[in-house]
């Protein structure tokens, strides 16, 4: 038989019942975050979470060190956004029949769903320093510290972001009284 014991840094039942606490206080803003990171993909921000809580419980005696515990937790978000595009099978693999198409991605949320396209259409990163930049209202140290990168690299991909969500959601201006200004244009 093989004694396992279990390494004193672990915590045991006091970190078992203080992560508990933690997950009861926090994953409905961790929902919300990744959701705003997915750009409404319901479906994966819940797998997201799902990913982060992991790595948190199996960090977490480092998220009791942080110096800064919400920048831990939105970084291990990122991280996991980032890891879940890396995957291979998301950009496919083989199969012997092709299956039948399913229907094209519509967020759930309830918010803009042009705006929530334009969000998806940017790489992770770039849309994980606009959110934190402009919903959660970080500077840009504490975003560069959220993404894991210097605050050079938040100016500039927060630009570029705003630059290609500009450009996706531009509309044509529509009169608001085209019959007004047809008569108009005719004297």
């Amino acid at each position: 038989m093989v004694n396992v014991r279990q390494r004193d840094s672990s915590g045991g039942p006091e970190r078992d019942a203080e992560f508990h606490a933690f997950v009861a206080a926090r994953r409905g803003a961790m929902l919300y975050t990744a959701r705003l990171l997915t750009a409404g993909d319901a479906h994966l921000a819940e797998d997201l979470v799902q990913t982060a809580l992991t790595k948190l419980y199996v960090s977490w005696a480092a998220y009791r060190r942080a110096d800064n515990p919400e920048g831990y937790v939105r970084r291990t978000l990122v991280n996991a956004l980032t890891d879940e595009r890396r995957r291979f099978w998301r950009f496919g693999r083989p199969v012997a029949e092709v299956p039948e198409p399913s229907a094209p991605y519509r967020p759930t949320d309830d918010g803009d769903p042009e705006l929530s396209r334009a969000l998806l259409a940017l790489p992770p990163r770039m849309r994980a320093a606009v959110i934190f930049r402009f919903v959660y209202e970080l500077d840009v140290a504490q975003t560069a510290e959220a993404l894991g990168c210097s605050a050079g690299t938040v100016k500039s991909q927060t630009a570029r972001a705003l630059d290609k969500l500009r450009a996706s959601l531009q509309r044509p201006v529509t009169p608001i009284f085209p019959a007004l200004q047809q008569q108009g244009a005719g004297r």
